[in-house]
């Protein structure tokens, strides 16, 4: 079983600064602590006269707001290692894992513009391959990456106004 996850975020700004923006670490980290990480690292890694870009975010949230039965499977704190391999300015692929937890995601995000504003198109596909409460938890993932995202795009609006 899996979950399907398809958002749009839209940037009144060029391709070119918007992923610029992405690449930007203190940017990234910005939107960990917003989300209500406890601590991340974040790296990019960027090869000189290339448009390709590696960023990892090591990342650890609090689970304390999750439901009991979630919290059991994950524990007090849970570890999140999201790895974009961007092979141009404009596509990422996005691989998301919680290291020793039966449970990944992976997708891509797309940079489009069109007059002037460009949208950000994030697909990301959830597994949790744990019986029963596996689709449940995929639902809670999801609705919790929707809302990373919302509070990524209101960040990078701002990142992008200055």
């Amino acid at each position: 079983m899996s979950r399907e996850v398809l958002h749009r975020l839209t940037y009144d700004a060029p391709p070119e600064r918007v992923a610029a923006m992405l690449r930007d670490a203190d940017f990234r980290r910005e939107v960990c602590t917003a989300i209500g990480m406890s601590r991340a690292e974040v790296s990019v890694s960027v090869p000189e006269d290339s448009d390709s870009a590696e960023i990892v975010l090591d990342q650890w949230q609090p689970t304390a707001s999750l439901p009991a039965f979630a919290r059991k499977l994950v524990g007090e704190e849970t570890h999140i290692v999201q790895t974009e391999s961007w092979a141009g300015a404009a596509r990422g692929d996005i691989v998301v894992t919680i290291p020793g937890k039966p449970g990944d995601m992976s997708g891509t995000a797309v940079l489009t513009e069109e007059a002037g504003v460009t949208t950000e198109t994030v697909a990301l596909t959830i597994t949790v391959g744990v019986p029963l409460v596996g689709g449940k938890i995929e639902a809670l993932i999801g609705d919790m990456l929707l809302d990373a995202l919302k509070t990524e795009n209101r960040l990078g609006r701002d990142y992008l106004s200055r």
